[in-house]
């Protein structure tokens, strides 16, 4: 088979846009043969930003070739090939064109793209974008957006994902051309010349690959752990007490490590976690950047749990901590520890793929989205031949794989436990059954409340707690404890129910009742409960569509249009001041409940006769899905009436929805307005030691708002109580590493748009741009904001050659921000929430960060409002009990983007002159880990950052 690989370089993307350069490169049998490119002359000017991403000037292509000629001498070459190219559809579309132009017949043969076998072959890819996948497969790419380098780029990848094919298991090659068999696709009849070739090639008895139920695994059996150490082992590892052991791994680490800091901040984070684990006390401890947190718990805490044999809970905020933990900090314990230890990773059950519902969804092509569905299907063929874990973060989806995942993921209502043929190889009772064997357990936020709420049957029993990223241990209370019910999943349960006569679970089970030989009568008056169900589906699904679409209306018209600062309408609803129809919303809400308890309890009839009668194992599973849908739609049936009628004080309710998708987009809150003491009831008081650790716990140097929020007493005096608080001192030299500059004239902002202080900032930000060279980070607390002051720095800086991306502008995924932001270090970048915290820019990339605003979260916020009327009822300040602390923490967390290394110097400004000018702005200042603070005018703010900047290069 031969391919030609094909690029262009065009004035633009519309149909009246020219060709200016062309890259052709022809491969056979696995080999690039031949090469062809060119410029092309377009007989029109390029645009300036064409020129800026190509390079490609109008004086380079004047005297180059017509499109007649190029043409004239591609046609030739693309004769008995496949097409290839890298976003083939843009490509192609140029080219069909322009062979129709110049007289020549289109292109008939075969066209595929590198995109859609990219992500089939390697399913964890997180970019596709071409520079970035040839970075990580080490192909030279050194002319990204010149179309000769891009086809050169593009061939190279495509023979690796040729030779990948080739070389994968011939059953996954095989269930991957099933997969395509009736799409009628190019890619369909790609994948079925590959198979039948690998066929040709391949003996079964030559692979060693584990198969099971037509599926290449990369995993056996669960359950069948080894002792993996002696009570010998254990007692001359432990030592003869702490200290001893801990300056036993220091040496191992000193062994292993050529360049080895020893950090005094990290080991009193390490004696500190120990005290509180022997002495069954809760400690707060707050270790700032470069401490190397997560050690200076995992050693204490793995320590503690092999020596009492006690299980000890490590939770994060984040599933990337999670993953950090996993790949990188407890390989590097395992290898420096003096006797075996088991630490695994349990998550929320969604996360895990449900090998039973996969199985049945390729074996009917239960496939809703096009060409996407098998896309989705198909990486997930790839990726069970590699994955040891099943875990949906290891996979990168397209657009629809959300909703693909959705239908395939593991849950407990459809769990046939025992009787399902997957049971041995189930990924979720594998994390479970490690989990229960295991010294350390690390989970999330998350599942710790999903567990409380399970009455504690998903973590395996345990008494002592680690909690890092802390300061959001509060905030996943209130999100877990409240009631949320989104619109479009509520109508996707429906669906999933009953679609039309021929898709959803009930139409499926009626069909294979119908092809029974048992029980010939009652499959007869199931079919017939089935067909009496379905119009009150069709009814329930309507009256959701009306309601939603009239909660909507009340949105819209109780929003204040300058206020939308994020396409998102946000209303709070308050039983004693309802709006104008609400009696009549309440109603249709009842019909709802009314229509859906028929509905249910009719199918949870059924389904237990079912299932008691029918000894069909398809069957069965069927009714194991359909019980899952049932308990979930129970639950929205119940959050819709909990919202609808707002019984409980305690809570706080309110909507949101898009001002794109409206009624499709909706979301009902109802919210606890404080959780401290569900927090003291199952936490605090039921474990006998919590260790919590942040970078960011103490306000002013105190840690009272911390423990005020969990509803934990603060140790009077010098007395210690339950609780221990802990600030340990920074490893960094921050007087040394870090300037603090304050305009003290900047003007004061009046509203987000506000033209004189974004005109101000636009100047400002460009001037020290081009002092720094970029290398800068600029955090928002307003999108409309950052999308005003990206505009105005693109066009201030792009002279300069200095690249602005701007988060929502340029990408809205974030690691794909950095990434960019890292390879060009003449860059800068905005962004604004997911920016404040959890981004790690070391080195010279970042040498300044702008902070614009102090990250005050909207006071219009409902929950923010209940919180604020909470405190005033109790006689206290809402503003400097919650605004200012929550603000100070935040604050914190965007400071410490800037210094993440020893070797890390740059500078801070500060453009909210609020820090200087207000009685509460000391608590942002004093909250800082001790940087040099200057304040100063505009004028002489430039020749101190230059001087600064001058020092840090030298």
């Amino acid at each position: 088979m031969k391919f030609a690989v094909l690029d262009f370089e065009t004035t633009g993307s519309q149909s009246s846009d020219e060709i200016i350069q062309v890259g052709l490169v022809i491969i056979d049998e696995f080999e690039i043969t031949q090469r062809y490119t060119s410029l092309v002359n377009p007989g029109t000017s390029i645009p300036s930003s064409i020129t800026t991403l190509t390079g490609i000037t109008d004086e380079m292509v004047a005297d180059a070739p017509k499109l007649e000629q190029v043409m004239a001498d591609m046609f030739p070459l693309l004769f008995d090939c496949v097409l290839v190219a890298h976003h083939a559809a843009f490509d192609f579309a140029f080219l069909q064109r322009a062979l129709t132009k110049t007289g020549y017949p289109a292109f008939s043969g075969r066209v595929l793209d590198t995109i859609d076998m990219l992500r089939i072959l390697f399913p964890s890819i997180n970019s596709l974008q071409l520079g970035m996948v040839a970075s990580l497969f080490g192909i030279d790419h050194e002319r990204p957006h010149q179309a000769d380098s891009d086809a050169e780029a593009t061939a190279e990848l495509w023979i690796i994902c040729l030779q990948r094919m080739l070389s994968m298991p011939l059953l996954t090659v095989q269930r991957i051309a099933h997969i395509f068999e009736d799409v009628g696709t190019d890619l369909g009849w790609f994948l079925s010349e590959i198979c039948r070739y690998k066929e040709s090639i391949t003996s079964l008895d030559t692979e060693s690959h584990r198969y099971f139920r037509q599926f290449t695994l990369n995993v056996g059996d669960w359950g069948e752990e080894e002792e993996i150490r002696t009570e010998e082992e254990v007692t001359e590892g432990l030592g003869t007490s702490f200290k001893e052991f801990q300056e036993g791994l220091k040496a191992a680490l000193r062994d292993q490590f050529e360049i080895f800091e020893d950090r005094a901040s990290q080991d009193l984070m390490i004696q500190e976690v120990e005290k509180a684990l022997e002495n069954e006390q809760h400690l707060m401890i707050e270790a700032g950047t470069g401490t190397g947190k997560s050690l200076g718990y995992l050693i204490p805490a793995l320590y503690y749990g092999v020596k009492y044999e006690k299980k000890v809970v490590v939770s994060t905020h984040t599933i990337n901590l999670q993953e950090q933990l996993r790949e990188r900090d407890v390989p590097l314990l395992k290898s420096i520890f003096p006797f075996a230890f088991r630490a695994s990773v349990l998550k929320g059950r969604s996360r895990y793929l449900c090998l039973r519902k996969f199985e049945t969804k390729l074996t009917t092509r239960d496939y809703e989205n096009g060409k996407e569905d098998p896309i989705t299907a198909a990486q997930m063929v790839v990726w069970l031949s590699e994955t040891e874990h099943g875990d949906e973060e290891e996979l990168n989806f397209g657009n629809k794989g959300a909703q693909f995942w959705y239908s395939v993921a593991s849950d407990s209502d459809s769990c046939l436990n025992r009787k399902c043929p997957w049971y041995k190889k189930c990924f979720y009772h594998r994390a479970r059954n490690d989990a229960n064997s295991a010294d350390v357990v690390i989970t999330n936020h998350s599942l710790l409340f999903t567990d409380m709420k399970a009455e504690n049957r998903l973590l395996p029993a345990y008494k002592h707690l680690v909690i890092d990223e802390a300061h959001h241990f509060e905030e996943v209370a209130s999100k877990h404890l409240g009631i949320e019910l989104n619109s479009s999943a509520f109508y996707h349960s429906l669906v999933w129910l009953y679609k039309d006569s021929r898709s959803g679970q009930l139409p499926l089970l009626k069909f294979r009742l119908q092809k029974s030989d048992e029980h010939a009568e009652r499959v007869k008056l199931w079919v017939q409960t089935i067909d009496a169900l379905l119009p009150k589906i069709l009814t329930v699904k309507d009256d959701w569509e009306r309601l939603s679409e009239a909660l909507v209306e009340i949105a819209s018209a109780s929003s204040d249009p300058s206020q939308l600062e994020t396409s998102t309408y946000v209303v709070r609803l308050k039983p004693e001041t309802l709006p104008e129809g609400w009696r009549e919303l309440m109603i249709m809400e009842d019909n709802i409940y009314l229509t859906m308890n028929d509905l249910l309890r009719s199918l949870d009839k059924m389904l237990a006769e079912v299932k008691e009668k029918q000894e069909d194992l398809g069957v069965q599973g069927l009714v194991t899905d359909l019980n899952g849908s049932v308990k979930e739609l129970y639950e929205h049936r119940d959050a819709l009436h909990f919202f609808m009628h707002m019984a409980d004080s305690g809570y706080v309710y309110w909507m949101e929805a898009s001002t794109f998708a409206k009624a499709k987009s909706l979301q009902l809150l109802s919210v606890p307005i404080d959780v401290s003491s569900q927090l003291q009831q199952h936490f605090f008081e039921l474990k006998d030691s919590i260790v919590m650790t942040s970078a960011t716990l103490s306000v002013n140097k105190s840690f009272q708002y911390s423990a005020e929020q969990l509803g934990l007493t603060m140790p009077e005096g010098e007395e210690e109580g339950k609780l221990k608080t802990v600030q340990l001192p920074s490893p960094f030299n921050y007087r040394e590493q870090a300037l603090v500059v304050i305009p003290r004239d900047f003007p004061t902002i009046k509203g987000a748009g506000d033209p004189v202080f974004i005109g101000a900032l636009i100047e400002s930000l460009s001037q020290v741009a081009r002092i720094t060279g970029g290398r800068m980070l600029v955090l928002c607390t307003s999108n409309r904001m950052l999308k005003l002051v990206h505009a105005g720095m693109k066009e201030e800086l792009t002279p300069d050659g200095i690249n602005v991306l701007g988060q929502g502008v340029d990408s809205n995924n974030r690691s794909k921000l950095t990434r960019m932001f890292q390879d060009n270090n003449k860059s800068v970048l905005l962004g604004t929430s997911s920016f404040w915290e959890g981004v790690d820019i070391p080195g010279d990339a970042l040498s300044c960060l702008a902070i614009i605003r102090l990250p005050f979260q909207p006071p219009n916020h409902p929950l923010v409002e209940a919180k604020s009327e909470h405190l005033k009822k109790k006689g206290e300040n809402p503003f400097m009990k919650f605004s200012v602390p929550q603000a100070v923490i935040r604050f914190k967390q965007g400071f410490g983007r800037l210094v993440r290394r020893a070797s890390d110097k740059g500078i801070v400004i500060i453009y909210d002159t609020r820090v200087i000018d207000t009685y509460y702005g000391k608590h942002f200042l004093y909250s800082l880990p001790g940087p040099k603070i200057e304040h100063m005018t505009r004028e002489q703010m430039l020749p101190r950052i230059e001087e600064w900047m001058g020092g840090a290069r030298g």
